[in-house]
């Protein structure tokens, strides 16, 4: 698959680096865009973005075109403020417009949000883009497989992420049962 992988000012950067090391190792043609905003969470959490191949304002880019072949985006993390510019149609920018190209061209979108707690405009939000096509997962881990450190909830999130996309992984142990261990 080729998959446009989308980072945006929230905290979480862990997620996107740990889903493109998980997409290519799975040999999926990964291309990544990341904010002015994503620099500064980055920075913010002692880790190192990957090498965007462009920038966040070349609305000239390939992905900003439905006529560009690609399978699916992922924003990881997504910001709320990215979450309401693609839940209101405002394409300012290659992340919110190629998120619009997905939706319009019915692909396969998936906004990691990662905030907390939410207000009734991000719920609405969250409700339009649901609406509209876009799978809203947020990044909350699940404690059933007894995560031992921060890698397995990160591991729990970008499996599920990779799940919507279609990708066989094996990040975290799936539920089998209450009686499983």
């Amino acid at each position: 698959m080729r998959i446009l992988v989308a980072i945006t000012g929230a905290s979480g950067i862990a997620y996107a680096l740990r889903l493109i090391e998980a997409l290519k190792k799975a040999r999926h043609e990964v291309f990544v865009v990341a904010s002015q905003g994503a620099r500064k969470v980055a920075q913010a959490e002692g880790e190192r973005l990957p090498a965007s191949d462009f920038e966040e304002d070349d609305l000239s880019a390939p992905f900003s075109s439905g006529s560009h072949k690609f399978d699916a985006m992922a924003i990881v993390p997504c910001s709320l403020k990215t979450l309401g510019e693609i839940a209101n149609g405002v394409g300012s920018n290659l992340i919110s417009r190629a998120a619009e190209v997905c939706l319009k061209e019915r692909r396969k979108l998936i906004l990691v949000v990662r905030e907390t707690p939410l207000s009734y405009i991000a719920i609405k939000n969250m409700e339009s883009v649901t609406l509209a096509g876009a799978v809203v997962l947020p990044a909350c881990p699940g404690f059933y497989h007894k995560p031992k450190k921060v890698q397995d909830l990160v591991d729990f999130v970008v499996g599920k992420t990779l799940d919507q996309l279609g990708v066989e992984n094996n990040l975290f142990k799936r539920w089998k049962g209450k009686n499983s261990e």
